[in-house]
């Protein structure tokens, strides 16, 4: 069922769980991530970033994501993730998303609280939860063969907790994309999160947070991040990754074998591992929470 990102993160609220969020710039993500949570009893948020748009177009892709959330078992959110421009949104609204981010991030604090209010009263009209970021998380979500890789040293700026406050107050944003270590793309390293910051920000602002930069984190400190606070995890770097890999041993292993590499067979091998990933980590993020769909 179609549901929108206010209630799919009330959900975790309730079950103090947080909510795997996959880019799905494909029908094989948009699928794995539907089936593995019907299999779990679990909701699933998929995403469509606006970086993501070379990969398969929103107006290609936002109708398929729509349809199969309206059909699907489990509770599903069609989420808009890494919006930069206003117009793009709107894009997203009218196919029927049902949650949206606003990345004002890079943007001067006052201009970020600007365009956010604006994307709220927007995404209201539509009765569609908005999610903001405050603070940075080095490295940006970025499109086809633009991938980051991370040293766990970059350039994160910490969400200062009081600016939070009064960021949601004046943005009007459901949920807020946190800054606490995190790093969109691959790490080198580990990744040096701090848990204080997460949790002063939880106890100052009372609202649901997302982790962005949420592949390659140990199961550990996803259930830390969990407890103080997270909702929603984005994860998408690992999970194409490993895909990646299975698909380059499936072409390998027939080419070996003498036999031609047809185009479902990777589509068919990416799909399997795709779904294992999403497998583990939803686990993870349910946080011994159970089935809750």
């Amino acid at each position: 069922m179609l549901v929108n990102l206010k209630d799919i993160t009330a959900i975790a609220e309730q079950n103090n769980m947080a909510i795997g969020a996959f880019n799905a710039p494909n029908l094989e993500t948009v699928r794995a991530a539907i089936d593995t949570a019907e299999k779990l009893g679990l909701p699933v948020i998929i995403d469509h970033a606006e970086g993501h748009e070379g990969i398969t177009p929103l107006d290609v892709i936002g109708p398929v994501m729509v349809a199969l959330a309206e059909r699907s078992s489990a509770p599903v959110c069609v989420h808009l993730d890494h919006c930069e421009h206003l117009s793009y949104m709107r894009r997203a609204l009218e196919l029927g998303f049902t949650g949206a981010m606003f990345d004002g991030s890079t943007l001067p604090y006052e201009r970020n609280v600007e365009l956010g209010h604006r994307a709220a009263e927007m995404c209201h009209n539509y009765d569609c939860g908005l999610e903001c970021e405050l603070g940075s998380m080095g490295a940006r979500e970025m499109g086809a063969g633009h991938e980051n890789e991370n040293d766990g040293e970059g350039p994160a700026i910490y969400t200062d907790p009081d600016q939070a406050n009064e960021f949601i107050d004046a943005t009007g944003t459901d949920i807020l994309a946190a800054s606490f270590g995190t790093s969109h793309g691959l790490y080198k390293g580990e990744p040096h999160l701090s848990f204080d910051v997460l949790r002063q920000i939880r106890e100052r602002t009372l609202t649901p947070l997302v982790m962005h930069g949420g592949s390659g984190v140990s199961d550990e400190d996803y259930h830390k991040a969990i407890d103080a606070g997270i909702r929603k995890v984005n994860y998408f770097t690992y999970g194409s990754k490993f895909a990646g890999e299975r698909v380059a041993k499936v072409v390998d292993d027939l080419r070996t074998a003498g036999s031609v590499p047809y185009y479902h067979n990777v589509t068919v091998a990416a799909y399997e591992e795709l779904c294992k990933t999403f497998e583990h980590v939803m686990g993870v993020f349910a946080n011994g929470a159970g089935p809750v769909a």
